[in-house]
């Protein structure tokens, strides 16, 4: 695994939040040999303004430089990862104009190189490992020009254009042909990705088990109230709301809540009418394990299309941890997982794996499931992470001994 190594991650979420991430989980696992900097998704002059206005959360004050932007963040394992808040930059995804946008978008990447830049100064970097995290847009410009020794990309899912715009796509195809190595989350993710760098390998999602096996259910519940199934995670553009609408209709004594943050309203237009339904705001990530324990079946309702095809749910080891059964549709070919979810393709499968789940559910399946979780923990995953970074560092350390 690697050790004693400068690792710069450009990435494209916040560290903090309700919901686990995986650049965060490896990241605090890396830290524990290697000296770690998380620089935060960088939030535009909107988002300041905004955030002033108390209609949303930005840290103001370090992104302004009024506190100091790199803080010292102490993971859960003792280890700690500098977190840098980049100056706010311009908010230009809206523009179509391509010249405009280039113009822009250079004055973007000039603040962002010139932040990164301080920080090596500052803290006598040297031989520094840049990982870019699903971050194409910003990794893209910085290659080459950081003094970096290694340039990876991690990639946990498709691209899509609710964020970046259709310019996204080239943007990831051109920054994947130029890293040195790619590392994905899932078997179709790198399927795709090895067409454009052969230097692709992949890391799946794991779970924190630490956090959940205290949580984790001994037997069937015999309670007498009605059987609860359990959703928690982004109620978004990803969710099969036929399929899950099906079900909430055809099993009315079957309670169904559904925990996260609400981004597509249509999810609550359609199925709060349902007497047993209930929706609720999102948790912090340590408040999971205990919400998943009371349910007696998890669903991961993604819609089946070309997107989701590249996704590795965090949440089905976090449900399989607590020995919770789980029922999803087919959205992705997750062979891992082929002997211990229930799989469905039609809204009337996806009932029928409901009710044979709920009805012949036992401690023995309880305990298989808690085992399988065990062996996908994400300690596991970091020195899976880890070993592969050291590949592709003294590969390149070859390489550039032999010019």
């Amino acid at each position: 695994m690697i050790k004693d190594k400068n690792i710069i991650c450009i990435s494209q979420t916040t560290w903090h939040g309700e919901f686990t991430k995986s650049t965060v989980q490896l990241l605090s696992l890396l830290a524990e040999h290697n000296n770690v900097f998380f620089v935060e998704y960088p939030f535009t002059l909107k988002d300041v303004v905004m955030s002033l206005l108390g209609k949303q959360k930005a840290q103001v004050g370090r992104m302004l430089g009024l506190k100091n932007r790199i803080v010292d963040e102490k993971t859960e394992n003792g280890s700690i990862v500098k977190h840098l808040v980049m100056p706010p930059v311009l908010p230009i995804d809206f523009i179509k104009n391509k010249t405009a946008f280039k113009f822009l978008f250079g004055i973007n990447t000039y603040l962002y190189k010139r932040q990164l830049l301080k920080v090596i100064e500052k803290y006598s970097l040297s031989n520094t490992i840049i990982m870019t995290a699903y971050n194409p847009m910003y990794g893209l410009p910085m290659i080459g020009q950081l003094n970096e020794s290694l340039n990876v990309y991690y990639c946990y899912d498709g691209m899509d254009t609710r964020r970046h715009k259709s310019r996204i796509f080239n943007i990831e195809k051109e920054f994947c042909s130029k890293v040195d190595g790619i590392i994905t989350t899932s078997d179709f993710l790198n399927s795709e990705k090895k067409k454009l760098n052969s230097n692709s390998f992949v890391v799946k999602n794991g779970v924190d088990y630490k956090l959940f096996v205290p949580f984790a259910k001994k037997s069937v519940s015999k309670s007498t109230t009605p059987k609860k199934i359990g959703y928690i995670g982004t109620l978004d553009q990803r969710f099969d709301i036929d399929m899950v609408e099906h079900s909430v209709n055809e099993l009315p004594d079957v309670l169904f809540e559904f925990t996260g943050y609400l981004l597509n309203n249509t999810i609550v237009e359609r199925l709060s009418k349902y007497p047993n339904v209930s929706f609720f705001d999102p948790i912090k990530a340590n408040e999971v394990p205990k919400l998943l324990a009371k349910y007696d079946l998890g669903i991961i309702p993604y819609i089946m299309d070309e997107v989701n095809k590249n996704i590795y749910p965090l949440k089905i080891n976090e449900y399989l941890a607590v020995g919770v059964p789980v029922v999803m549709t087919a959205f992705a070919n997750l062979t891992d997982f082929k002997n211990i979810v229930q799989v469905a393709n039609t809204k009337e499968q996806f009932k029928e794996h409901i009710l044979n789940e709920l009805t012949n559910d036992n401690d023995a399946l309880i305990k298989e499931r808690i085992a399988f979780a065990k062996q996908n923990s994400w300690e596991g995953r970091a020195v899976e992470f880890g070993n592969i970074l050291e590949k592709f560092y003294n590969e390149k350390s070859q390489e550039s001994s032999l010019k």
